[in-house]
């Protein structure tokens, strides 16, 4: 199993994350506040853009890691494309 070891890489994903749990604690607002279903909509389209960012930058992490896998031999880029599908198949 890869972990995220960048220290820039792992605060980005956690403010990123924060983000959204602010904006979730927003859209629960405006529904007790009785706010229109358009705009809580665009607002929960957005908070969902901003998890999928966070998703998809720990998935790019878990492909580069891929070779780690191996004991740290490098993989043939036909490998990591398979492994990066296999990702996106089971997590996107």
């Amino acid at each position: 199993m890869s972990v995220i070891r960048d220290e820039r890489h792992k605060k980005d994903l956690i403010l990123r994350l924060k983000r959204v749990e602010g904006q979730l604690r927003g859209i629960q607002g405006m529904i007790d506040a009785g706010a229109e279903c358009e705009q809580v909509t665009q607002q929960l389209s957005a908070a969902r853009r901003a998890l999928d960012k966070a998703f998809f930058g720990v998935l790019a992490c878990a492909i580069q890691a891929a070779p780690d896998k191996t004991g740290g031999a490098k993989t043939g880029s036909e490998e990591r494309v398979q492994h990066a599908a296999a990702l996106l198949a089971k997590f996107g």
